[in-house]
């Protein structure tokens, strides 16, 4: 089992900044791609991010590209998300996920943790 916390989440203002950052435990982090996704209001469950086990690799939601980055160190069991110039239509709570393939994770992954509420104000 893998165990997953986030924080940072909050209230921003439309064009500001959020870092996201998720703890993981219980099995070798550096074994695991990691990810988020997040989930809006009334909407599915959407893919944002995800990155190689080695933090080699990333890949993006169209609608995040340019303005989110996603990092991980591997030393600290951490994976981050860097969320600049923030959109009201990334009001969402994100989840931080983790899966041993890096390819399949646009579509879902093996563990997840409970959720941190990013809201953004107009």
């Amino acid at each position: 089992q893998v165990q997953l916390v986030e924080s940072g989440g909050g209230l921003v203002q439309a064009g500001g900044s959020l870092r996201l950052s998720c703890a993981a435990s219980g099995r070798t982090f550096s074994n695991y791609a990691m990810g988020w996704f997040r989930q809006a209001p009334g909407k599915e469950r959407e893919f944002v991010a995800a990155i190689s086990s080695s933090g080699s690799s990333t890949k993006y939601a169209d609608s995040v590209k340019g303005r989110f980055t996603i990092s991980r160190d591997n030393a600290k069991n951490t994976v981050y998300l860097q969320m600049n110039s923030l959109k009201p239509e990334d009001t969402a709570v994100y989840y931080c996920a983790a899966d041993p393939s890096y390819g399949t994770f646009r579509r879902t992954a093996a563990y997840w943790g409970k959720g941190t509420l990013v809201t953004v104000s107009s």
